[in-house]
């Protein structure tokens, strides 16, 4: 969900496997969140699948729909697959869940990049009624509920992700 960037900002991929479900939903929303917050400007958001099954698909509808409803838009963004360049270019890879962080750990290039890839509920913050949760699971295969439990999910942790970006940007 390529946009062009400047080298200057912090960079954070987020990170599922199709790049069509919970990562778009979860750079849409850490751009909002950013935005809110006046950090916009000094941090650039992207996403990106582990698998290259949906590349330059938009985001399932079922996601757009319920990103919507919320305010997010979706409708611009492009699935597109993780690239070798992507573990030098972004300062954190964020994965949904710990089956795309164990690709992301094979898959990184040089050893040393490996403390940038992080699980996004890492992030949830101790208060959150998520707590203890280690994964944002796959909605694709299931109802409609499980697209608003994503976004639940990735609300949550965004807010934490935002408090540690400040630190990181201090």
């Amino acid at each position: 969900m390529s946009r062009g960037s400047s080298r200057h900002a912090f960079r954070v991929l987020m990170i599922c496997m199709g790049n069509i479900c919970r990562s778009p939903t979860a750079e849409a929303v850490l751009r909002h969140q950013l935005q809110r917050a006046g950090l916009d400007g000094r941090v650039e958001v992207d996403s990106a699948g582990t698998h290259g099954y949906h590349v330059g698909s938009p985001p399932d509808p079922r996601s757009q729909e319920h990103a919507a409803l919320r305010g997010y838009d979706l409708s611009a963004l492009r699935a597109r697959q993780v690239n070798a360049l992507d573990f030098r270019d972004f300062d954190l890879l964020v994965a949904m869940d710990g089956d795309n962080l164990a690709r992301l750990q094979h898959n990184c290039p040089d050893p040393a990049l490996r403390d940038r890839l992080v699980r996004l509920l890492d992030f949830l913050p101790s208060h959150s009624t998520h707590a203890g949760t280690h994964s944002v699971p796959d909605p694709y295969y299931g109802g409609s509920d499980g697209f608003g439990h994503v976004l639940d999910l990735v609300e949550s942790a965004c807010e934490g992700l935002i408090d540690h970006l400040r630190g990181r940007l201090a």
